[in-house]
């Protein structure tokens, strides 16, 4: 066949998700403030859609916009809802017959008046409900945005003594400073890309290394140390003299062969040290320090008597329902047939909403259930009686696909009697102990870091003997395992944690 372009045609079946599945995906996925956001969107595009206003007695559409009962909690949301067709040529849902509308809307009005009557009666008081209201509008309106390192450092340099001619060379600078504090390029890289001689970029880079916090605008970790001890007046100390001479022994705590060199006892070392451990060695860190993150719990739960009960948070998720105005217009006989399509379509787009949403509310509650009877002793006793759990445990006993279970966690909390924790952090693989037993690996780190912060400083474990004493209580695991485990505690060998 000679080479070249040809254009063929085949014929092939491909697994397309519609698009109103990808939406009930997406709601599933989305943690709770980022739903309230989804919710927003389709609400300015939807409008047969509307929002009661928190201080109302209505109750959202909890019929499902007409179905009659809440979403079966072995329903997987993943799947179209069991009462409405869903035809992938039209891509919309469709329902038999579709122009019964009176009578549809008669068992909507009810269904409605059933649920106003049960939420009258379980409604928070409309006085709490405000004051909540004012607590949170004073909380957000009390937060302030934070100063970036680039925009303090710019600031101290106007109110520097630096000359016009100096102060573009400190722009430079100070834009290649990082968050950390630390200036990423080098004096003669500057020099080569603005032809400005090395000697001017370093007047100013010294200048620039005199602003707070101290130690901003060192090249490497040795000038940031030196230069907070420099702004302390401790140029004549040990400390001082060990990081100009000895950083890379201090760095592998070698502290017998940087006394032998300074002929000096190593405790004298060894307490030197440790004042070098009270610098910054991140100095920038403490003008731009990340910004707060604020976690919404999806789930609370709570003991009440010797059982654990699971509740949901809807504070934060809209309340729907199909505005009244356009179920009376299309029950109007005299209404043009482009409208009633128009209408028809937004109705049954905001009814596949209404149930995305309350499937999805019911399936994490269901997972949430779930993971709380699995992990008992996790609520009573914390993290060393975590058991392990997998997502597809959890799927069978919901009645959902595992896929489902590690949508609906992600990205959600669980505030717990033990601390707030994401679900996710529940779903460990486990070790077997010599009894049977399976345990997870985050109970096995948890002892494991307990080991560590018992030893003896001038006989720190080694990792053979962590396996040992493990081993002792039942719990077999390989010593690669414990070294790993430990470098994700963030301790050292043993040898750089022995004291002298």
């Amino acid at each position: 066949m000679a080479q070249g372009l040809h254009l063929t045609q085949t014929l092939k079946q491909t697994l397309v998700l519609a698009p109103q599945m990808q939406q009930s995906l997406a709601l599933l996925q989305a943690p709770i403030l980022e739903l309230k956001a989804l919710v927003e969107k389709e609400l300015q595009q939807n409008p047969v859609l509307e929002e009661l206003p928190p201080s109302s007695n209505e109750t959202t559409d909890k019929s499902e916009s007409d179905l009659g009962e809440a979403p079966s909690s072995r329903m997987d949301p993943t799947e179209p809802p069991a009462d409405v067709t869903y035809d992938p040529a039209t891509e919309r849902e469709s329902k038999a017959p579709v122009d019964d509308f009176q009578a549809e809307f008669e068992r909507l009005a009810q269904l409605d008046q059933e649920w106003r009557d049960h939420f009258s009666q379980t409604q928070t008081p409309l006085r709490s409900r405000e004051e909540d209201e004012e607590k949170r509008a004073y909380m957000f309106e009390s937060l302030t945005n934070g100063v970036s390192l680039q925009e303090d450092l710019l600031e101290q340099m106007r109110l520097s003594d630096l000359s016009p001619e100096q102060r573009p060379i400190a722009e430079l600078i100070i834009g290649n400073i990082d968050e950390n504090g630390y200036l990423k390029a080098s004096v003669d890289e500057l020099s080569f890309s603005t032809n400005v001689p090395k000697e001017q970029i370093e007047a100013v880079l010294k200048v620039i290394q005199t602003f707070h916090p101290p130690g901003v605008g060192a090249r490497d970790l040795r000038e940031c140390l030196l230069l907070q001890l420099e702004r302390a007046g401790r140029q004549d100390s040990l400390e001082y003299k060990i990081i100009q001479s000895h950083m890379e022994e201090l760095g592998r705590r070698r502290f017998p062969e940087i006394a032998k060199a300074l002929n000096l006892p190593v405790a004298e070392v060894q307490e030197a040290a440790r004042r070098i451990a009270t610098l910054d060695p991140r100095p920038g860190r403490a003008v731009s320090a990340e910004p707060d993150i604020y976690i919404v719990p999806e789930v609370f739960v709570t003991k009440s008597g010797d059982d654990y009960v699971v509740t949901l948070n809807d504070e934060h998720i809209p309340r729907l329902r199909i505005s009244n105005q356009y179920k009376d217009l299309m029950s109007q006989a005299d209404s043009d047939n482009e409208v009633r399509d128009y209408i028809r379509n937004k109705i049954q787009a905001g009814k596949f909403l209404i149930k995305s949403i309350h499937q999805r509310q019911q399936t994490i509650l269901n997972i949430a259930k779930e993971i709380v009877k699995r992990q008992r002793d996790f609520m009573e006793k914390g993290v060393s009686a975590l058991k392990p759990m997998t997502m597809a445990q959890v799927a069978e006993a919901v009645g959902v696909h595992e896929t489902t279970v590690s949508r609906a966690v992600s990205g959600k909390y669980m505030q717990t009697p033990q601390g707030i924790y994401e679900m996710r952090y529940f779903f460990t693989s486990g070790l077997q102990t010599t009894t049977g037993d399976g345990v997870s690996n985050a109970t096995v780190k948890e002892m494991i870091a307990e080991l560590f912060r018992n030893e003896s400083p001038k006989y720190p474990l080694s990792d053979e003997e962590v396996v040992r004493l493990l081993k002792e209580k039942g719990i077999v695991i390989a010593r690669r395992t414990v070294a790993k485990y430990r470098a994700e505690l963030g301790i050292l060998p043993s040898n750089l944690r022995k004291v002298y």
